[in-house]
């Protein structure tokens, strides 16, 4: 059993995905952390000397390689907020595993992600129209998940809680 968080900066991946595979007996990964292990280097710095067009296609190279299982299986997967933007990522995740989406409210990014300077896509002096225009853009790739959990307010317990129901059926 594989299974993949997805959903945008802030929503809780990383958090629930470390608590999601210690409950399911699961390994963790972090898909970005993949990405710059193949790249030699950060995020942050990919998108500053190379775009995100290179970003995004480094990023979908990984999404082959881990859908392949080139890093193991019985994973649960954090994905950055838009490694579903691309069908065929979207595609190879769910014919690899469960695609569960992470949502939270704009004010509630907002007070997660604080005055962090390593979102290359939030270095705007408007964080608030650059989050919904991101949210806007990625609304259809998000929707396409076999699980939305709504983190907003909702403790990480309750919604591994939730997402370990979905993947058992109960």
């Amino acid at each position: 059993m594989n299974i993949v968080l997805t959903g945008f900066m802030g929503t809780g991946k990383s958090t629930v995905g470390r608590l999601l595979a210690r409950r399911l007996g699961l390994k963790f990964v972090d898909l970005d952390e993949l990405i710059e292990a193949e790249a030699g280097m950060t995020i942050k710095d990919i998108f500053a000397s190379k775009g995100e067009p290179y970003f995004r296609d480094l990023e979908s190279g990984v999404v082959k390689k881990l859908a392949s299982g080139a890093f193991g299986s019985s994973l649960v997967v954090s994905t950055g907020g838009g490694a579903v933007i691309r069908r065929e990522n979207r595609s190879l995740f769910k014919a690899w595993g469960r695609l569960v989406c992470l949502r939270a409210s704009v004010d509630e990014v907002l007070r997660r992600v604080g005055d962090r300077t390593d979102r290359p896509l939030l270095a705007r002096p408007d964080r608030r129209e650059a989050i919904e225009t991101l949210l806007d853009e990625r609304e259809a790739a998000y929707r396409d998940c076999d699980l939305e959990v709504d983190t907003t307010g909702v403790s990480i317990e309750k919604v591994a809680e939730k997402i370990s129901s979905f993947i058992e059926g109960r």
